[in-house]
């Protein structure tokens, strides 16, 4: 009866899925345009989203996501994209979209 009891809660705790942690935060990042998008996420990876592709990442809250404003790592100074917050938790965001309105605010 006790292995019964035990192989339950495991299964109940299991299918739960893990604890949401308060200092963390899980989103997508959505590349919709036809090229690569170089970012930076220092002391997490510099990843290049793909065209017309989906990037699940969790970080802690407060990790700052950095973009180059001329396309390419080579070609110029990283600007701040935008920081993690605990409201961006199980959002889709689209890169391109934010690029291009954090363009618009460094060009004012």
């Amino acid at each position: 009866m006790k292995t019964l009891a035990l192989t339950l809660a495991f299964v109940l705790t299991s299918l739960a899925g893990p604890a949401k942690s308060p200092d963390r935060v899980s989103m997508t990042l959505r590349n919709n345009t036809a090229t690569s998008i170089p970012l930076v996420i220092p002391g997490v990876m510099n990843p290049n989203l793909s065209p017309f592709s989906n990037s699940g990442v969790t970080v802690a809250v407060g990790q700052k996501f950095y973009f180059y404003p001329k396309g390419k790592k080579f070609m110029g100074k990283k600007e701040l994209l935008f920081e993690a917050t605990p409201e961006l938790e199980g959002k889709t965001l689209i890169v391109n979209k934010l690029i291009k309105e954090r363009m618009a605010e460094l060009t004012d």
